[in-house]
Parts: structure tokens; sequence; C-alpha cells
């Protein structure tokens, strides 16, 4: 891992992929991390051309990336700026981000990312760090890419024992986990390949069910006893998509809060709804995953219509 002395971020290799909770080296973004010591760090990272999973065909780089840069981030800073050993869990509270349309234009080339990040309302339970809250600005080349703000914790294995009982092994977890029923038609969904989609329908409009493939190498890189935010935050895109059908809506933003852990072993549903707009040129959709009757997720995704949301 790279730590970086200089003011500038190098793109040299990606960090160890310890430090970002992957299985899989070729699925870290990350490339270098300057620690400067005041709870403000700077992030580097390099987006693929391409991405097996975060992908796009409309010119653009898939906005998701920015939150998964984002995600990496989370356990490197616990690791690197804030001593949580290997082993603690990082858990979302929520987490709102922002993109640029015209930043995430596809140049030929991989994206350069340097993300400057703020951490504040630290809370540690002796020297053991609790949670904290997260400000991003990102950069693409001196470019204004995004932004986002988040809020997490950090999880001992006693505690996540505690929290979780049964569902904290994994063997357990897999073994009751739901086959994947079969899913909406991918142009539904914003997507190309059909086991990139993870929605399914279901009889009443706008509503789904969460499909949770855990085969899938990029939502599920490695095991896990529940659904992972990226997957929650991935249904919340894909409805977006979904209820705007035709139409394809480019995603600006989300603001997502998570409430509880999504099981495996349960069905989970996934419910859309268009807001009334706000600006002629953007489009609000509320996302709702509920299991067993309780809320786990929601999200407000908004996007660009019409020709703003054309690539020039």
């Amino acid at each position: 891992m790279t730590v970086l002395a200089s003011h500038h971020p190098v793109f040299t290799s990606t960090i160890p992929r310890q430090y970002v909770h992957k299985a899989a080296q070729s699925e870290v973004l990350l490339t270098g991390c300057e620690v400067h010591g005041d709870d403000s760090f700077t992030v580097a990272a390099q987006w693929p051309r391409t991405h097996s999973f975060y992908d796009s065909a409309d010119g653009r780089h898939d906005p998701l990336l920015l939150v998964e840069t984002v995600r990496q981030a989370i356990p490197l800073l616990s690791h690197l700026g804030y001593d949580a050993p290997f082993g603690h869990r990082q858990i979302w509270d929520h987490l709102t981000w922002t993109a640029s349309p015209a930043a995430l234009v596809c140049e030929g080339t991989p994206a350069e990312i340097t993300a400057r990040i703020t951490c504040s309302d630290v809370v540690r339970r002796g020297s053991r760090l609790a949670a904290l809250t997260m400000d991003v600005d990102m950069t693409r080349e001196g470019v204004h890419l995004g932004t986002a703000n988040t809020h997490f914790t950090n999880q001992s294995p006693a505690i996540y024992q505690r929290l979780r009982g049964e569902y904290a092994d994994i063997e357990h977890a897999v073994r009751g986990a739901l086959t994947p029923a079969a899913p909406i038609t991918p142009p539904m969904a914003g997507r190309d390949r059909r086991r990139d989609v993870v929605l399914a329908p279901t009889d009443a409009p706008n509503r789904y069910q969460l499909r949770v493939d855990l085969a899938h190498p990029a939502l599920f890189d490695h095991r896990t006893d529940h659904a992972p935010g990226m997957l929650l935050l991935e249904a919340a895109r894909q409805a977006a998509y979904a209820v705007a059908h035709p139409a394809t809506p480019v995603i600006t933003g989300m603001h997502s809060t998570f409430q509880r852990y999504v099981e495996l072993d349960a069905p989970c549903w996934v419910e859309v709804e268009i807001l009334p707009a706000q600006l002629p040129t953007h489009v609000s959709s509320r996302v709702s995953i509920t299991q067993g009757g309780q809320e786990a997720f929601g999200a407000t995704v908004t996007a660009l219509r019409g020709p703003a949301a054309e690539v020039a």
C-alpha cells in the first residue's frame, strides 16, 4: 500500500485488497492514500475504461463507481487512519452522493480520481473506533466529479456476533439463502446482461422482488451473511430505471438510509414511485426495500431526463 508524502496522489498500483475488504485484487479501485493528520485524507483511485459490472452504454462511467470508491475508502481509512483491526466490520447508516454527468464521460483511457476526505463526529469506545462521518469531494484530473456524505459504525467481531445472533454464522446464512427468481428484462433495469439484473417482477405495478445472486462476482466478491449495501444501492438504481422505462434517465445522485440488515433467507421487496418534479430537467424516485413487513433500506434517486441527459 502506498502512503504518500506529497500533496499530489501518484497512481502506481492498487492498494492491497485486505484494506478495502475485497477478495479479488482486480476489484480494488484505490491506488494510494495520503494521511494529513487532522482527520483529513487524500485518496487516489483509478477507474477502468470498462468494468465487469459497473459499466454503462451511454458513453459515461457508471456513477456507482463513485459510490464504490467511497465504500472502499471506508475500511481503508478505518484501518489506516483510526486503527480499526482487520476483522472489524464497517456498517453503513446513511449515504448521500452526487455526480456530474459531464465529468463521467469516458475518454478512452482509465479515469484518474482524487477524493479529498474529511472525517468528523468520530466516536470511540475506549480506544476502539465506534463510528464516524465522512465528507468526500471527488475530482477527475482536477475537474469536479462529485460529492458524498456518509456515516457508518465500526463493529468488533464480538459486537457483530451479539447483533446478528445465528445470522453471524456465514455457513448458516448462506445455507438458507433463497434461489433468485427470474429477472425483469435487462433494458428495463438499465442493464445489458441478465445476470446483472437484481430485480424480479411481481404481480403489483412498481413492485419487485430483490434478486440475491450469491454467485455474482462483483456484488458478492466475497461471502457475506446478509445482502451487501452495494446490492441495495444497485436495486434502488435499477428501480429508478424501471419506473421510468422506456425513458433512460441519467442518475446524478442518491440519498439513502440503511435501517436493518437484509437477510438471505426471506423474500425482500423493492417498491418505487416517481416523486413530484422539483426541476423540469430532473426526475426523482422514492425507493423502499422491505423485508418481513419492515423497511430495511430507503432511497431517493435523482436523475436527469430529456436532452439534458445526452452526452455532448
